[in-house]
C-alpha cells in the first residue's frame, strides 16, 4: 500500500480525534493564532506554545523509528516522560522506608545521618518484621562487656611480609578514578587521612587524587595492569616497584573478579579516555582502555600466589592480597593448596558478594553470576580454618555493609575487617539516582563533568566520610558490649540467628557447615567440602575428577 492511503488512514480512522489531538491543537491553534494575529499582534504569542506542538507532532507522524509516535503523534512521547518520571517518583512518593533497592530509604538515612553528625537513633521500637523468614539477629549477653575497647585493629600481614599494616575494621573499597570524579575520589581520601582507615583505588590505576592528602591506599591491580603495564597491556615490574614504593600505598591487592560483574572484562571507549585518565592508567589517550576477563600474569593457582609472592617482594614487603567474588568453589581451595605447596602465602583476601555495586555492568552478570557475600566468605573461612591458615591470612567482607550490625554478621562468619564503596557514596551526598553509567550523576560524584563536580565540595565531603566510618564502629562497639565480647574477633556463628518460619529460627552454625582448625588436611566431616577439596589442584584451576 501507498503512503498516501495510510495516512488518511491515519488521520481520519479508528479514533482519530484522540490519537491525533495534539497534532489538531498544534494545527488549528498555530492557524488561528496567525489569523487572530494579523488583527491583534499579541496573539503572535500564542505561536511560542502551539508552533512547538505543530512541529513534534508532523516529526513524529512522518518518522519511521517509533510505532508509538507514529500512531500518536506527539502525545506518545508523555511515555517516555513518565518512564523516566517512574523511579523518582516511587522512591519519594510510593515506597516505604523499609522498600528500595538496592537500598532502602531507611539504610541510606542512616548513612546520611552518621555522615552529617546528626541524630541516628531510631523511635518507637523496630520497623522490621521480627516474625519474617528474611529477620536476623545476634545474640546479646546478661552481662555486658563494659570494659571492651572502643578501638581494635586488624594486624595485617604474614611472617612473610616485612611491613605488616593495622587495618581499620571498616575501609572504603574499590571505586576508580573514571568511575568516580576527581572530587570524589580526593574527598574520599581525605576523609581516610582523617578517620585513619584505607581507602581501595579500583583497578582503574593511582591517581594523583588518590595521594594528594596522604590517606592510607589499598592499591587494587586488575587484569589491565592500569598504573603498572608496559606498551603491550603487560604487567610491568619496575613501573609496579615504582609506584608501590610511594609512602601511603599500605597493601596492594590482585582483583581476581568482583561481585558486580564476575568474570567479565570492561572497555572505557576512546572519547572517555581523557588526558588524566590516561596517565594514570598508562594507556593512549584516543583508543580504547581494555580491561579482560583474565590476567596474563598468571593462570595457575601456583603461578597466582608466586606472582603475590613477586608483588610483596617489589613493593618492599608491604602485604599483598586477592579480591574475588567466588564462583566455583573448588578454584578457591586449589589457592589454598597451592599456598600450602609451595609455602608463598597470600597476606589477605577479600571475598566480594554478588550484591555488591559497580558503575556498569550487564544485567544478567548482576543478577546471576556470583555467589552471594555470606555464603563465599563462609567458604573462604572455611578454606582457611580448614588449613589452619585463618589467623596467619586475614579475611575482609565486602558487599553492601552499611552499619555496625553488617559488620558485626559479617564478623561472626569469618571477616576480620569489612569494605564498603555505595554507603560511602551515599556520605559524599550520592542519592541513589541509579545513572553512575552516564555521566550525568546529579551530586557529582560519579561523573567526570566539571560543571556537575563543582557540587562536591571537597573539605566538608571528607569530613563526612569520616564521621560516617567513625559513628558505624561506634555503633559496632555498642553490639560488642551487648554480646558481651571484647572484640569483633570474638563474633561466632552460633551468635548469629536467622528465622527459617514463623514458629522456627537457627543459629548459622545448624543451618550451615563450619570446619575445626584442620579439619579439611585431616579430612571434612561435610560431604561437600571434602568433594571441592578433592576436586581442586595447585596446578590448575579446573575441577579434578573424582
Amino acid at each position: 500500500m501507498s503512503e498516501r492511503p495510510n495516512l488518511v488512514a491515519a488521520l481520519t480512522r479508528d479514533r482519530p480525534l484522540s490519537r491525533n489531538l495534539l497534532l489538531l491543537i498544534g494545527l488549528v491553534g498555530t492557524i488561528g493564532a496567525l489569523a487572530i494575529g494579523w488583527h491583534h499582534r499579541h496573539a503572535l504569542w500564542l505561536l511560542l506554545v502551539l508552533a512547538p506542538i505543530l512541529v513534534l507532532a508532523l516529526t513524529d507522524l512522518f518518522q519511521s523509528h517509533h510505532s508509538l509516535r507514529r500512531n500518536y503523534p506527539a502525545s506518545a512521547r508523555f511515555r517516555w516522560f513518565f518512564e523516566w518520571l517512574r523511579p523518582f517518583a516511587r522512591a519519594y512518593f510510593a515506597e516505604s522506608d523499609l522498600d528500595g533497592r538496592p537500598y532502602s530509604h531507611d539504610e541510606r538515612a542512616l548513612v546520611y545521618a552518621r555522615a552529617k553528625g546528626e541524630v541516628d537513633a531510631h523511635p518507637f521500637g523496630t520497623e522490621l518484621d521480627v516474625y519474617s523468614d528474611e529477620y536476623e539477629w545476634l545474640a546479646h549477653s546478661i552481662a555486658p562487656s563494659r570494659n571492651a575497647p572502643r578501638e581494635t585493629r586488624v594486624h595485617v600481614g604474614t611472617d612473610q611480609c616485612s611491613r605488616p599494616y593495622q587495618a581499620a575494621r571498616l575501609n572504603i573499597s574499590a571505586m576508580s578514578f573514571g568511575a568516580l570524579g576527581s572530587n570524589a575520589i580526593e574527598a574520599l581520601n581525605l576523609g581516610t587521612k582523617i578517620g585513619a582507615f584505607y581507602h581501595d583505588t579500583g583497578e582503574g590505576g593511582l591517581s594523583p587524587y588518590h595521594l594528594k592528602n596522604g590517606g592510607d591506599i589499598v592499591w587494587e591491580i586488575g587484569s589491565g595492569y592500569f598504573g603498572c603495564r608496559d606498551r603491550q597491556g603487560q604487567f610491568d615490574p619496575s613501573h609496579f616497584a615504582d609506584r608501590a614504593a610511594y609512602d601511603a600505598v599500605k597493601m596492594t591487592e590482585i582483583k581476581l573478579s568482583q561481585g558486580a560483574k564476575p568474570g567479565h572484562g570492561g572497555l572505557l571507549p576512546a572519547a572517555k579516555v581523557t588526558r588524566e585518565i590516561a596517565e594514570t592508567r598508562d594507556v593512549p589517550m584516543g583508543e580504547d582502555c581494555l580491561s579482560p576477563a583474565g590476567h596474563s600474569a598468571f593462570s595457575t593457582p601456583i603461578q597466582l600466589v608466586e606472582f603475590a609472592g613477586r608483588m610483596r617482594e617489589l613493593s618492599g614487603g608491604k602485604p599483598v592480597g586477592i579480591k574475588l567474588c567466588v564462583g566455583y568453589p573448588h578454584e578457591l581451595f586449589a589457592v589454598v593448596k597451592a599456598m600450602i605447596e609451595t609455602g608463598i602465602l597470600i597476606d589477605f583476601v577479600v571475598i566480594d558478594g554478588a550484591e555488591g555495586g559497580t558503575g556498569a555492568a550487564p544485567t544478567e552478570l548482576s543478577d546471576r553470576v556470583g555467589m552471594p557475600l555470606r555464603e563465599g566468605l563462609m567458604l573462604a573461612r572455611n578454606a582457611l580454618v580448614g588449613t589452619n591458615l585463618k589467623g596467619k591470612i586475614k579475611l575482609a567482607a565486602s558487599g553492601k555493609v552499611s552499619s555496625g550490625a553488617g559488620i558485626a554478621m559479617n564478623a561472626a562468619l569469618g571477616a576480620d575487617w569489612c569494605n564498603a564503596a555505595r554507603a560511602f557514596m551515599f556520605s559524599l551526598g550520592c542519592v541513589q539516582s541509579m545513572r553512575c553509567h552516564t555521566d550525568t550523576c546529579p551530586t557529582g560524584v560519579a561523573t567526570q563533568s566539571p560543571a556537575r563536580q563543582r557540587g562536591l565540595v571537597i573539605p566538608e565531603k571528607a569530613e563526612r566520610v569520616a564521621r560516617f566510618q567513625q559513628s558505624t564502629l561506634s555503633a559496632l562497639h555498642d553490639i560488642v558490649v551487648a554480646c558481651g565480647l571484647n572484640s569483633p574477633d570474638e563474633f561466632t556463628p552460633d551468635g548469629l540467628r536467622q528465622r527459617i518460619s514463623a514458629v522456627e529460627m537457627r543459629s548459622f552454625d545448624e543451618l550451615y557447615p563450619f570446619v575445626e582448625p584442620g579439619e579439611l588436611l585431616d579430612g571434612a566431616r561435610d560431604p561437600r567440602l571434602a568433594r571441592w577439596w578433592a576436586q581442586a589442584d595447585a596446578t590448575s584451576f579446573k575441577r579434578q575428577i573424582d
